[in-house]
């Protein structure tokens, strides 16, 4: 019985164990779902629109699975900052900074993940078709 007993906790911790981990790498794929969505958004704005005051948004929230009513799970809470290059380059004034944060909560634990890219006047905005 004792046996039996062990069998049981140890399989039930396996479970739950295994459970979690897929629920974490569901999470993270969403994430990384969500950033290059706003990445690939990116490359459809012209330059204009880039480096525009307010014409994209600085923040964005994304659920989960917004089909999902019974069981939404989380909502990602993100932060788009398009900044000008850091180096003193002769270039500067032709490129942007792009920095995508996203942040959720995951059973109670904070979660986030980051994405930068460049982001040029010349770039492949300009190819669209």
């Amino acid at each position: 019985m004792a046996v039996i007993g062990v069998s049981v906790v140890a399989l039930y911790g396996a479970i739950t164990s295994a459970y979690n981990t897929i629920c974490f790498a569901r999470e993270n794929l969403r994430a990384t779902e969500i950033l290059t969505e706003k990445t690939e958004a990116l490359r459809l704005y012209d330059w204009d629109q880039i480096t525009a005051a307010n014409f994209i948004p600085s923040t964005f929230a994304v659920p989960y699975d917004p089909l999902n009513t019974n069981a939404p799970g989380p909502t990602y809470s993100g932060r788009i900052k398009i900044r000008n290059i850091p180096h003193a380059v002769s270039y500067a004034n032709d490129m942007r900074l792009v920095t995508i944060d996203l942040q959720w909560t995951s059973r109670g634990r904070p979660r986030q993940r980051q994405f930068t890219t460049y982001v040029a006047r010349a770039g492949i905005q300009n190819y669209r078709y």
